[in-house]
């Protein structure tokens, strides 16, 4: 069995083969060719005196595709709370305090054909990328083709992600307005990601810069609260979120009227909906504007399965609603055949994790 870090992720999954092996998954599971269960967190009245408010969260998610040839269960045991910037927004943070100002993330990956574990991954490069690869595929299928002028929300780790792929998928963009609270955050991303793109990334003072003249507007988050308002989209944008409630907490990114004056909603679960009560994405159910049957899943965009967009002046939304651990069989199993090639990680006996007899 290998035993790899995140360093020796990043040294070998490319952001194309990333998105390439997703799409795939998302179509076997809209064939019935996937499995997945919910993501789950639970929250246990452990605390750490130095960080009043925060306290212990098991977070796990589990599931497998045929192609990949393996079952993931991905686990991270956190110390979670929600932190308030400048201006009152608040957002979600997880604190370091493993051994070494650590985070504890890891990916299992077990064989379907003879059960038994073959690799422990790091998640948190994997996790990066599968979320944003992920908010590609809906850019690549809703958004106009002929994009110049993108709007952002957030500079941290998902918003550099989400600008990468921003750019590989539609390649046409010139300009990306970045709006996150924090002034010198926003500004040192834009200069940072301007010099490595050799394109205009435009720090701004006012969500609305963000939106109006936008013909995509990506929220890559750890907000609590709505990033914009959605009366300030113009006709034809499409929109991306990577937060919605997760059963604990009732964190959005969308406003109602977002969801309200979209033309076409598609999400990436529709089972976790209802599993974690995302009111968000079913305000305009609830308020009579559509029925649960008219919201899609991006598997089933993807294979053709139900209609995109169908005109160029519709607003479309793609809520990133959850993460799955499907996204880690797949980029997981693409992982470790890399890091097999190339002879990365540790190897340790597999015979350490079997055993005689059955329980």
């Amino acid at each position: 069995m290998r035993i790899l870090n995140n360093n020796e992720v990043q040294e070998v999954l490319t952001h194309e083969e990333c998105m390439n092996v997703l799409e795939i998954a998302y179509k076997e599971y809209a064939l019935g060719k996937a499995a997945n269960r919910p993501r789950n967190h639970t929250y246990f009245p452990v605390m750490d005196d130095r960080f009043p408010g925060f306290q212990f969260r098991f977070k796990s998610q589990e599931g497998g595709n045929i192609s990949s040839g393996v079952w993931a269960l991905r686990i991270t045991s956190d110390m979670a709370g929600v932190e308030t910037l400048a201006g009152g927004v608040k957002r979600r943070r997880l604190l370091p305090i493993a051994t070494g100002n650590r985070y504890c993330g890891l990916v299992t990956l077990y064989s379907i054909k003879n059960l038994e574990p073959v690799a422990i991954i790091h998640d948190s490069y994997m996790q990066k990328m599968r979320v944003a690869a992920t908010s590609a595929l809906g850019i690549k299928a809703l958004a106009n083709p002929d994009v110049r002028v993108a709007g952002l929300f957030g500079s941290g780790w998902q918003a550099s992600s989400h600008l990468e792929y921003l750019l590989l998928v539609r390649p046409t963009i010139e300009e990306v307005r970045v709006y996150s609270p924090t002034k010198e955050h926003r500004e040192r991303f834009a200069k940072e990601w301007s010099e490595k793109t050799g394109k205009r990334i435009v720090a701004v003072d006012h969500p609305r810069d963000a939106v109006s003249g936008c013909q995509i507007v990506t929220c890559a988050t750890a907000a609590y609260d709505p990033c914009f308002d959605g009366s300030w989209l113009d006709p034809g944008t499409h929109v991306t979120s990577i937060t919605s409630p997760d059963g604990t907490a009732y964190r959005r990114e969308l406003d109602d009227t977002t969801f309200d004056r979209a033309d076409k909603i598609v999400v990436f679960s529709r089972e976790q909906i209802h599993h974690d009560n995302q009111i968000d994405i079913l305000g305009p159910i609830e308020r009579g504007l559509k029925t649960f049957d008219e919201i899609g899943e991006l598997g089933e965009l993807l294979l053709g399965k139900i209609q995109g967009r169908t005109d160029s002046n519709q607003i479309t939304v793609f809520a990133n609603n959850t993460g799955m651990g499907l996204q880690f069989a797949a980029v997981g199993s693409l992982v470790l055949a890399r890091a097999e090639e190339r002879n990365l990680g540790h190897v340790v006996p597999t015979e350490w994790f079997l055993e005689d007899t059955s329980p």
